[in-house]
């Protein structure tokens, strides 16, 4: 395992893994975080999975890990690589199983004064329309050729089959679809896994909670992006549920088998990877592009649940708008500089937000000189932030940042440690309603299980790679 003394202090929110601390290393590792976080990764393997991402054929300048980093499946979660393009590897396990995981933010009119009195009934009818647990399917069920409509054009299918409104689509990472994505490289299983997920947040860390803005940081950048302090949003975390699992799982198996082929030999058979330019690389890229769009329009659909629930409590004349919704398990091609120089790549962020400076195009016009919205969930019970990417991320970290607060005990251990009805009622106490489908599956998620959000934020805030906005504290949370 990493020792403290390979670990170089570049500055209280930054450290090195040199090259050469091992033989088989191509670039550095970096990870912003505080020393006590960075004590905290050193008892488990989330450093030594970085150092195996430095291996990849065709990294390049770094790889990255973010302070909410725990261990994952080859890559640990929180890290981030850009490989060459288009001969450098893409690897699945560098995205993640739940692919296109990500989080929307909702806006309302109200704040909470207006809402106080309607939150238990709120999350009782967010949890009826909202269909959640593992496996579970919703009311939507997709015939082959809707799967297929989904998979290619993402939230703009939800938009075009009454399920948004058509300035939704601006108001999303990719305006909610990657133009890449082919349907024939999605096995026919993973399409009948996704035939009646749309609509669902599934088990786990997914979640649709109420939140009200209790601390705004920069008034300016807020109030480009609608929020004030005592206003009602809303948090959506989901992504492309068992049609996103079984895409990664089918080209997992196939990469381990195929890569000898190409003469690549890793220290860890789960970072199992094949050129980008290659058949399966081209197969992989273009399938999990496909499910990206569907973990978009499921958000899409889930969106226009609540806002069902939003309009039937508070009347048709009360709004939900789209802040923003980013993807946090993914592969994208893009342009960064690396010495001085401009580079197209293949960046792999799993359990990495993105997180571009001002300037960015892509985003709505009324954000550009902003930066892009960054959102960081919290654990259930706990405070969440939006933050704006920067222009030090586009130069430090590949316009990437944090995703949430990152677990720190695993499922089993919280089951064991942690009364779920207890829970519930101290939260309750609190004034946060909670609506789950197991008292197991409220202990999996408790604030104990998890890292101390505000220490994550605030070392990606002082790293310079995000900086902070506002902070949100949890009202009613509706779990898998």
């Amino acid at each position: 395992m990493v020792q403290w003394e390979q670990l170089v202090r570049v500055n209280d929110w930054q450290w090195e893994i040199p090259m050469g601390t091992r033989a088989d290393m191509r670039v550095p590792a970096i990870i912003f975080a505080s020393q006590p976080i960075i004590e905290a990764l050193l008892t488990d393997r989330s450093l030594d999975q970085l150092l195996n991402v430095t291996t990849l054929p065709g990294i390049e300048m770094a790889a990255l890990l973010m302070p909410d980093a725990h261990e994952g499946y080859g890559f640990p979660i929180g890290g981030v690589a850009a490989t060459k393009y288009p001969d450098g590897v893409i690897s699945p396990g560098g995205i993640g199983y739940d692919i296109n995981c990500g989080v929307r933010l909702l806006k309302s009119a109200l704040d909470f004064k207006d809402i106080r009195n309607h939150l238990e009934d709120l999350s009782k009818q967010l949890y009826r329309e909202v269909p959640s647990g593992m496996g579970k399917g919703g009311p939507l069920k997709l015939k082959n050729k809707e799967v297929e409509g989904v998979l290619r054009y993402g939230a703009a299918w939800a938009v075009e089959n009454g399920y948004g409104h058509g300035e939704d689509l601006e108001f999303i990472e990719s305006n909610g679809r990657l133009t890449d994505a082919r349907i024939k490289t999605v096995s026919t299983r993973a399409k009948q896994r996704g035939h009646d997920q749309l609509g669902t947040i599934g088990s786990g860390n997914h979640f649709v909670e109420v939140d009200r803005v209790s601390e705004i940081f920069d008034k300016g950048v807020a109030e480009a992006y609608g929020i004030r302090e005592g206003q009602v949003v809303i948090l959506i975390h989901t992504g492309s549920r068992g049609l996103g699992h079984q895409n990664a799982t089918d080209y997992i198996r196939l990469m381990i088998t195929e890569m000898a082929g190409y003469d690549i030999i890793l220290p860890d058979r789960e970072l199992a990877c094949v050129p980008f330019n290659s058949s399966i690389g081209q197969d992989y890229f273009t399938s999990m592009a496909a499910c990206a769009n569907y973990a978009w329009c499921n958000r899409q659909v889930i969106t226009w649940e609540i806002r069902k629930v939003w309009q039937n409590i508070f009347g048709a004349e009360e709004k939900l708008d789209l802040v923003y919704d980013v993807a946090h398990n993914i592969a994208k091609l893009e342009t960064h500089v690396i010495n001085g120089e401009k580079r197209k790549l293949i960046v792999h962020r799993k359990g990495a937000t993105r997180a571009y400076g001002p300037g960015f195009t892509e985003l709505p016009v009324t954000y550009q000189a902003a930066g892009q919205p960054v959102l960081i969930p919290g654990s259930m019970g706990t405070e969440s932030y939006v933050l704006a990417g920067t222009e030090l991320s586009m130069l430090k970290s590949f316009g990437s940042t944090c995703h949430g607060a990152g677990r720190r005990m695993s499922r089993r251990a919280a089951r064991k440690n942690i009364h779920g009805r207890e829970l519930q009622d101290e939260l309750r106490l609190q004034g946060i309603h909670i609506q789950a489908g197991s008292l197991s599956g409220i202990a999996e998620e408790a604030p104990a299980a998890y890292k101390d959000v505000n220490l994550v934020v605030e070392a990606v805030h002082q790293a310079g790679i995000a900086k902070k906005v506002a902070k949100l504290k949890p009202l009613a949370v509706v779990k898998g």
